[in-house]
């Protein structure tokens, strides 16, 4: 069992970026790959990042690409998520999943845990 913790989000203005983090807990192992996700009109859960099970491998929607990193420090069983140029339509809950998997994952249905979710808000 792997329990995901959500860092708090928050209020931000656009131009500004903000970094995300999830700390797993539990049994971890390093042979689990993370994403992030959010809604989106239509979808519960629309794919934005993905980082494989050692970091070497990110993988990112069109709409955060260039202007998001996500990366995870082993040593502290958090994962991240950094967007930069952050947009209005950026706002959402987001929320980190992992999955016992090497490469980067994009199907939500994939993921076997997830966070409790926190709440982005990007004021124009």
């Amino acid at each position: 069992q792997v329990q995901l913790v959500d860092s708090v989000g928050g209020l931000v203005q656009a131009v500004v970026s903000l970094r995300l983090s999830c700390a797993a807990s539990g049994r971890t192992r390093r042979s689990y790959a993370f994403g992030w996700f959010r809604p989106s009109p239509g979808k519960a859960r629309e794919f934005v990042a993905s980082v494989s099970w050692n970091g070497d491998s990110t993988y990112y929607a069109d709409s955060v690409k260039g202007r998001s990193t996500a990366s995870r420090d082993n040593a502290k069983n958090t994962v991240y998520l950094q967007m930069h140029s952050l947009r209005p339509e950026d706002t959402a809950v987001y929320y980190c999943a992992a999955v016992f998997h090497r490469t980067v994952v994009a199907g939500k249905d994939e993921y076997d845990y997830w966070g409790q979710g926190t709440q982005v808000t990007v004021s124009s």
